[in-house]
């Protein structure tokens, strides 16, 4: 029987006949079985040989991997003994990618409670937004963010406690409850069923989504992209971008590394691209995370800086350019790693090793996944037609109370929202998100095949390509431009560009209309959010 008191989270997931299809390899424990992935990747570190070796590294400090589990102890025996919250319990989790984040979710997840993450960029009203989803008795909050999330709390009346974190003097801070107490703690029996994160959406498409995420879920996910595609040692150093809070993050920057005994540096301050290569070079990082923007951002840089450390460079959170790839291979010789992911299937689900990258593709399928191009009447289509994606596997969507769980899953599939191409050998290929399709004057357009041969223009450093309204071809092709240094927006350039895709792509592809911007709308987490750039043209 399930640990957990509280059945706010169980009473509002999806019924099961409109969960997703999953897929399990043989001897993977079932949702029955007890299972904390805490004990599984933290406790049970403690046999390995990596037990006393660097987990979290900062500019200040450095933990082992028992020197953690003894914080997280201590933290887990306030939570439950100290503050009085039950198994099932959600806790709002609030700070930037830093050790007292990472203590804090694993003391959460391993007490039996319910973590919810969020990104530290927002403000009053979109906190409120997640409590009145989510519904927390708690959050623990970076002493430095507590500011906006004071004004949540006073418009949220059942977020009934705060407690900070980041400053170990501060009486009643989480350091000075807990740091008395004892360094033992015995995990929260959960199930595999049981439900260890809400994993908010990033925004793109407009109102965020709780994506529910159980213990198994979670293991899973440990056990499939990490094993098959990564290949970590413990002697890894890993750094990224992405925040805790984002999937993306909390996989890369947090859980995989402690699946190969792998350590994880967490820089002081936000990370631009001259500050991410020297923390790269002052940690000695072995694997980066990133979005591709950034890589393109950094590409020159690194060009003219070595990093003789790096070995893996991870890209994911949006679709990548083949400029983009190209670009940071000839800068530093290193092939990028791609991948495709969604926060509704926790982490990356096709995505191929830098031996068997295939120019353009994202790649094969992930091992313990499966995936394929379905027509719009469910029907698997042939190698080389474009029609949605469909994938299930160990991970898959459940909302918390959301109407949207019918549209992302059908017949048993996951549907991620993305048009592409499956080769005769496998590979696929991104073309669009599936709304982001431009149909003009009959024509099927793919923006990111437009924005792709912008971006090789070297006027152009970022864009974003969108369909517009029009009333003679249904929608005309817009792109939305951020100049390179050196570069002035003008009606001459205007038609430069024009002229520049006519000439790499069909002509009735060609933006009719460019705007130039000093920056494009991105969520916390990076991605673009070119439902802003629409709704801006209407």
């Amino acid at each position: 029987m399930s640990a957990q008191s509280d059945r706010f989270v169980h009473d509002r997931l999806p019924p099961h006949a409109a969960w997703p299809q999953f897929l399990y390899p043989a001897g993977s424990p079932t949702g029955d079985d007890v299972l904390n992935v805490v004990t599984e990747l933290l406790d049970k570190a403690l046999t390995q040989p990596w037990a006393d070796a660097p987990l979290f590294r900062s500019a200040s400090e450095t933990l082992s991997y028992r020197q953690a589990q003894a914080l997280v102890n201590q933290r887990a025996h306030c939570l439950i003994h100290v503050l009085g919250l039950v198994p099932g319990n959600r806790v709002l989790i609030r700070g930037t990618n830093s050790i007292g984040f990472a203590l804090c979710w694993l003391a959460v997840v391993k007490a039996g409670l319910i973590a919810v993450s969020t990104m530290p960029m927002l403000r009053a009203k979109e906190l409120c937004e997640v409590i009145d989803k989510a519904q927390p008795v708690l959050a623990v909050c970076d002493v430095a963010l507590a500011d906006e999330l004071t004004l949540a709390q006073q418009q949220c009346p059942v977020l009934s406690s705060v407690v900070v974190f980041g400053d170990a003097h501060l009486t009643g801070g989480l350091e000075q409850l807990s740091g008395a107490l004892p360094t033992v703690f015995e995990a929260c029996p959960t199930t595999g069923d049981d439900i260890a994160i809400l994993a908010f959406t990033s925004g793109t498409t407009g109102s965020p989504k709780a994506a529910c995420h159980s213990h198994l879920d979670v293991w899973s996910a440990c056990q499939a992209w990490p094993l098959s595609v990564l290949n970590m040692s413990a002697a890894d150093i890993v750094l990224g971008t992405p925040p805790l809070a984002f999937t993306f993050g909390l996989g890369g920057l947090l859980l995989f590394p402690m699946v190969a005994g792998a350590s994880v540096y967490y820089p002081s301050g936000p990370l631009n691209p001259e500050s991410m290569l020297r923390a790269l070079q002052d940690a000695g990082c072995t694997i980066c995370y990133t979005a591709p923007t950034f890589y393109r951002q950094m590409a020159p840089l690194i060009a003219a800086t070595s990093v003789p450390s790096l070995r893996v460079s991870v890209s994911a959170g949006e679709a990548l350019p083949d400029t983009t790839r190209q670009l940071w291979k000839q800068a530093c010789g290193i092939e990028m790693l791609d991948g495709i992911g969604a926060t509704e299937m926790f982490h990356i689900f096709i995505s191929s090793p830098p031996d068997r990258v295939r120019s353009g593709s994202m790649g094969q399928v992930v091992p313990g996944y499966e995936a394929c191009v379905l027509d719009e009447h469910g029907l698997v289509l042939p190698a080389g037609q474009m029609g949605r994606l469909a994938v299930r596997g160990p991970t898959g969507c459940k909302y918390l109370d959301d109407a949207r769980q019918a549209t992302y899953v059908q017949g048993g599939w996951n549907f991620p929202g993305d048009a592409v191409i499956q080769d005769i050998d496998g590979y696929f290929h991104y073309q669009s998100r599936a709304d982001d399709m431009i149909i003009s004057a009959g024509y099927n357009i793919a923006g990111p095949e437009v924005e792709e041969a912008l971006l090789k223009h070297p006027a152009v450093l970022e864009c974003a390509v969108v369909g517009k309204p029009d009333t003679e071809r249904g929608m005309v092709v817009q792109a939305f431009c951020v100049l390179s240094d050196g570069f002035v927006a003008h009606e001459d350039l205007v038609k430069t560009l024009q002229d520049h895709v006519k000439q790499s792509l069909a002509p009735y592809k060609y933006p009719r209309e460019v705007v130039f911007l000093a920056t494009l709308p991105r969520t916390p987490t990076g991605k673009l959010q070119r439902f802003k750039l629409r709704s801006s043209l209407i």
